[in-house]
Order: C-alpha cells, then sequence, then structure tokens
C-alpha cells in the first residue's frame, strides 16, 4: 500500500510538470535544475555539443548524450555537475535550482533573496535580544530592590527607538509642529 502511494505521488508530482510550458513553477529542485539548464542553454542558442564542450573546458567532464539525458530527465543531476551548469552559464547556484519561472528573473531572484537574508538577519537579532533580556532578568531577580528603576529605565529607552525609527521610516507623525529651524526655506510660519 505504502508503494502504491509513494507511486501515485511520483506520478502527481510529474503531471505537476507542463511540458508545453516549462517555464512553470515546478516543486522539485532536480525537476526546476533539468528545466533551467534546457532554457538557459536554448537562450544561448547553444546545441548539446556546445554546452558539453563549454563544461569540459571548465573542468567538469560531460558529454552531449549527457546534457539531453539531464535536460530531458532521464537522468539525475548529481551536485558537481549542477555547480558546473551554475558556473558555465555565469548563475548563482541557489538561482540554478529554483523555480524556472522566477530564476528567469534575476532580478526576482536576487529580491528573494534579500528577503530571506533579513528574514534570518530578524531571527538572529530576535534570539539575540530574547537572550539580552534573560540576562537582565536573572540579574534583576538577584536585584530586586533595582528592578522597578531598571524596568522604566528599559521601556523607556525602547520606546525612544521605536519613536525614532518610526520618524525616520514614516516622517513626523501628522500635526507635529516642527521647530523653526527645521523648515524648507521659503516656507512660512
Amino acid at each position: 500500500m505504502l508503494q502504491t502511494a509513494v507511486g501515485r505521488y511520483e506520478r502527481k508530482e510529474v503531471a505537476l510538470v507542463d511540458e508545453d510550458s516549462p517555464q512553470g513553477v515546478l516543486l522539485s529542485g532536480e525537476e526546476n535544475v533539468a528545466v533551467r539548464i534546457k532554457l538557459e542553454r536554448e537562450a544561448r542558442g547553444w546545441s548539446t555539443n556546445t554546452l558539453s564542450d563549454r563544461l569540459n573546458e571548465a573542468g567538469f567532464d560531460m558529454n552531449p548524450s549527457a546534457v539531453w539525458r539531464i535536460e530531458n530527465r532521464k537522468r539525475r543531476i548529481n551536485l558537481d555537475e549542477a555547480i558546473g551548469f551554475a558556473e558555465v552559464f555565469g548563475l548563482d547556484l541557489r538561482n540554478l535550482v529554483g523555480p524556472p519561472q522566477l530564476a528567469a528573473k534575476a532580478r526576482a531572484m536576487e529580491l528573494i533573496d534579500n528577503v530571506v537574508d533579513t528574514f534570518r538577519e530578524t531571527q538572529r537579532a530576535n534570539a539575540a535580544h530574547t537572550r539580552a533580556r534573560d540576562a537582565l532578568d536573572a540579574y534583576l531577580a538577584e536585584h530586586p530592590d533595582i528592578r522597578e528603576e531598571a524596568e522604566v529605565m528599559v521601556s523607556h529607552a525602547i520606546a525612544e527607538e521605536a519613536t525614532k525609527h518610526l520618524t525616520e521610516t514614516y516622517g513626523p507623525p501628522p500635526g507635529e509642529r516642527i521647530d523653526a529651524d527645521q523648515r524648507e526655506p521659503g516656507s512660512e510660519a
């Protein structure tokens, strides 16, 4: 029964790959690579022989038949070969394995990578904040006589930073008074 379910899943996954629309979003990295290799090769006007020659020149042993079999999903691609294709095409490996529809738009991939990278930075910053807060809480548990004053100080400092960030990002709140020295030249009071 398990094998039947797995077989159905594999057929379903393959069915998601529309042969008439090779730029559609795919679910498997290896499928993505196969489609992307063919797209990149054809976009450059290269034959499988030319691509094979370029791979060999770059130090990645590959014959034209292997290129064709990879593109047509008759042969699996290993990591070293994927690195070779990425190098020959001048692509980041992450871009090569991404969904072809997005990967073909290099700027979209850069922006996606930026969103993911900044999310990771946020996660690291949140973890660092939690560690710092835990250390302060542990210290204040040992020194309850200063807890209230320390909590007020932390709250004020965080509120000040939040206000500063919001003002830098969105400008002053509506109706906030602008001092005379902050007005633009030529504007009336």
